[in-house]
């Protein structure tokens, strides 16, 4: 089961990061390459849209198949309206999960992306919140293994 700890939200950054106009191949690289470098901002990269926009940290495997894991960190906007097909964080009854929003014969699902995780299908006494949809990961690949 995937769990999230909210860190915070994000605030707008002037810092710009050099960033340069070259497609790096995952297998070797071509020498021939022109590297024309210019700023890139990470707010415009993430399209963060303060202060709709904060961070949570994962813990569970039952997002895996979704390219979530264990320790990643996910950007969360709340501008965005959840729609059926959408990672979302949500609260039910009390929980805070990240899961992939279904909708089925109009009962909503919160469905993991890892088989050994059966979804959890919305009943009529259930408090569901949706807090915001996840719009990008953030992973730490110096401790990933």
């Amino acid at each position: 089961m995937s769990n999230t700890q909210i860190l915070g939200a994000l605030q707008a950054s002037s810092t710009r990061l050099p960033c340069f106009d070259a497609h790096i191949p995952a297998g070797f690289p071509s020498p021939a390459l022109d590297h024309m470098e210019h700023k890139l901002s990470l707010d415009a990269l993430l399209d963060l849209q303060t202060p709709h926009t904060y961070v949570v940290s994962v813990s569970g495997d039952s997002m895996a198949g979704a390219g979530i894991f264990d320790g990643d960190h996910l950007i969360v906007s709340r501008a965005i309206t959840a729609r059926p097909g959408h990672v979302v964080v949500a609260c039910l009854n009390g929980d805070v999960l990240v899961k992939r929003l279904a909708q089925e014969q109009g009962q909503f699902i919160l469905r993991s992306e890892n088989p050994a995780y059966s979804p959890r299908y919305i009943l009529e006494n259930d408090e569901l919140t949706i807090w915001g949809v996840v719009t990008h990961s953030l992973r730490n690949h110096l401790t990933h293994g």
